[in-house]
């Protein structure tokens, strides 16, 4: 309510033809679970940076019209039924939204081309595009078809969000950890990790694996380089990926970490205790093919905290 006691008047949601403002954070909801825990993070992460709230809700007409000549003689018509229950959905986010920050700025739109397509759409314009994840990252996640999509095919930052494992609290003040690589889309993630290091005021961890196996997980090979001219050499490379954006954010304190192999299991792995995980959206070497191949596809499914996809411009 405002001061005058009058409930504040939830708008209507913006038409389809609408576009993310620059700087927005746009946040798809479904009104599962899942999106709610999106939409907190996003408001949050909104409120702390003052940026606008972008709430979206998708759905597909055509398929929706496919079957109205069935149902339109009994029933309410197919169309008008899904159009008000994603009004719904987006008054209920937006309701959420505002808890968390009366003064935040909140749009809704309510689409008709379908979810994925429209945040990949939004996604060009805006600062960060958030989507929800089930599971807690204790077993291997289906993710839906609108997530996968938006990840490969998204623009920018794309940030996907999973509740805490039970029994361990969300690590809030945990640092940011990126896998590093030396491909353009690993400057990228190095790009938004120093970028969210320094927004958090966090720590940031930078790991990077000498290859991309797991065997030696499961041969009794070490986990760490034992050979010292290639651990120095490691080592060195990772030093000048990073040496451009530490003199760009002198405040960000880095800690970096070589391995043998398995960059996949080293990131779920910091996952148990980061408060975000930043990848490239493909790569070579210890990344390759990130979110298409099956080693970097794990990490968005199995990771105990956000992860936040870095796609190259």
């Amino acid at each position: 309510m405002n001061q005058a006691g009058e409930a504040r008047r939830d708008p209507d949601p913006v038409d389809d033809a609408s576009s993310a403002l620059p700087g927005q954070i746009v946040v798809g909801a479904d009104g599962s679970q899942a999106s709610d825990l999106a939409v907190r993070w996003a408001s949050e992460t909104a409120a702390q940076r003052h940026r606008a709230l972008r709430i979206v809700h998708g759905y597909n007409s055509a398929a929706a019209r496919a079957v109205r000549r069935v149902h339109d003689a009994v029933r309410p018509p197919v169309v008008d039924v899904v159009r008000r229950r994603g009004a719904e959905v987006l008054a209920a986010a937006r309701e959420q939204a505002l808890r968390i920050d009366p003064s935040l700025p909140v749009e809704t739109e309510l689409s008709e081309v379908g979810a994925a397509r429209v945040l990949i759409e939004r996604s060009a314009a805006a600062d960060l595009t958030v989507l929800g994840a089930s599971g807690n990252g204790s077993t291997l996640t289906h993710l839906g078809s609108t997530l996968l999509s938006v990840v490969a095919h998204g623009h920018g930052h794309v940030v996907v969000v999973r509740g805490a494992v039970p029994g361990r609290p969300a690590h809030r003040h945990g640092p940011v950890v990126v896998g590093l690589d030396g491909s353009r889309c690993s400057e990228a993630a190095a790009a938004a990790a120093f970028a969210e290091a320094d927004a958090r005021g966090a720590p940031l961890v930078a790991i990077h694996t000498w290859h991309d196996l797991r065997t030696h997980w499961f041969a009794g090979m070490p986990e760490m380089i034992e050979d010292p001219p290639i651990a120095e050499a490691a080592d060195a490379q990772l030093r000048t990926w990073l040496s451009g954006w530490s003199e760009k954010y002198p405040g960000v304190r880095v800690t970096r970490r070589i391995y043998l192999a398995g960059p996949d299991l080293h990131l779920i792995h910091w996952s148990q205790s980061a408060q975000l995980i930043v990848v490239g959206s493909r790569g070579r070497g210890g990344f390759h093919g990130l979110l298409l191949g099956s080693k970097s596809n794990i990490v968005v499914q199995r990771a105990h905290c956000p992860v936040l996809v870095a796609h190259a411009t």
